[in-house]
């Protein structure tokens, strides 16, 4: 069995683990474990520390809570929000970001897990292939690369994950601000167009659509109704489905929705407040 204080990179460990089931076969259960150990802890030492991935998570998700609630950026999505509002709501927005924080970072380490156990199959397919005794036409380049490829993909795959969080975490902001401040409704926004984005057919078709909002003080008090979209409990959200950016803008007064999605009663409600205001003036 080869010696353990052999070569330690994951590549020189590949190399390594391939020539020796290349020349000796699949002669032994023990072999194959020594070497899927080696491919094991090679893998583990290749990638960032668990507390350097978590650390970096940390630092870009608190960077875009202090561009949305700190900087006031999520006011963008909430058109007419007081901004007394976002400075109550503060301690709730904290919690969605330390509530993201948890789950990229649980998500990354399973994806690590997963890609080192997809490493560590293939190996396992090719050896179990090889008849003992070697053989001499195993193409080892070729191998080395089907079988890096889970681990060569991940760090572009952690790269997602943190996307897909941020506009998670977008997503998760908008919707404690628009609950507890009265949002009514929501207006769509795909990003369909942007360069590279592999986005969703249907969501693509709901891009400008508005959305009531099934429990509001607008529909409480009988003043609007679904228009033709729908309301936004019989869709899913936007950014709620993997690697979905989707963004919503929220609306809070009746004046924003179309006239078919006002009752009677809303429209009466809002001539009123039109009259008021050019009283007021």
């Amino acid at each position: 069995m080869p010696s353990s204080t052999g070569p330690h990179t994951y590549y020189e460990v590949l190399t390594a683990a391939i020539n020796d089931i290349a020349e000796h076969g699949y002669d032994s259960a023990a072999r194959l474990a020594y070497w899927q150990e080696e491919l094991r802890k090679a893998a583990e030492r290749t990638l960032r520390s668990a507390a350097q991935m978590e650390e970096d998570l940390r630092t870009a998700m608190a960077d875009l809570y202090r561009r949305l609630v700190e900087k006031g950026g999520i006011a963008k999505y909430h058109p007419g929000i007081a901004r007394f509002t976002l400075e109550q709501l503060r301690p709730r927005l904290r919690n969605e970001l330390d509530k993201r924080i948890l789950a990229s970072a649980d998500l990354i380490k399973l994806n690590r897990k997963q890609a080192i156990e997809k490493t560590l199959q293939r190996f396992s397919g090719w050896t179990t292939s090889v008849p003992p005794g070697g053989t001499k036409t195993a193409d080892k380049v070729k191998l080395k690369t089907d079988i890096k490829k889970s681990m060569k993909q991940l760090p572009f795959e952690e790269r997602r994950v943190i996307i897909d969080q941020n506009a998670k975490l977008v997503s998760s902001i908008s919707n404690v601000v628009a609950t507890n401040g009265g949002a009514i409704a929501y207006r769509w926004h795909s990003h369909w167009r942007a360069s590279g984005y592999d986005y969703r057919p249907d969501h693509k078709l709901r891009d400008g659509k508005i959305y009531l909002l099934r429990e509001s003080w607008a529909k409480e008090q009988g003043l609007v109704r679904a228009g033709e979209a729908g309301y936004s409990d019989e869709i899913t959200q936007p950014a709620e489905e993997p690697f979905c950016r989707c963004g919503a803008e929220y609306i809070y007064t009746l004046s924003q929705l179309p006239t078919d999605m006002l009752t009677a009663k809303g429209k009466e409600k809002l001539l009123e407040v039109r009259r008021a205001m050019a009283n007021e003036t």
